[in-house]
């Protein structure tokens, strides 16, 4: 399957979820807002959310700063 992840086209396995995709991206134990569609993805959905063929993902994480 394919999805398109911080603009750029990406291969996945079929029933990926959004905390195996943020492992596979190097994003695991960041902190991390995901938005799928266009739609933010709460943290406690991430184990659930089974992505689908073309979904549009964003993956954004916090950077400290003083």
């Amino acid at each position: 399957m394919q999805i398109n992840l911080n603009g750029h086209p990406r291969d996945c396995g079929n029933n990926l979820t959004i905390t195996q995709l943020l492992h596979e991206a190097g994003y695991a134990g960041r902190r991390v807002a995901v938005e799928v569609n266009q739609e933010i993805v709460p943290r406690s959905q991430h184990d659930a959310y089974a992505l689908r063929e073309g979904d549009k993902v964003e993956i954004v994480h916090a950077i400290g700063g003083g």
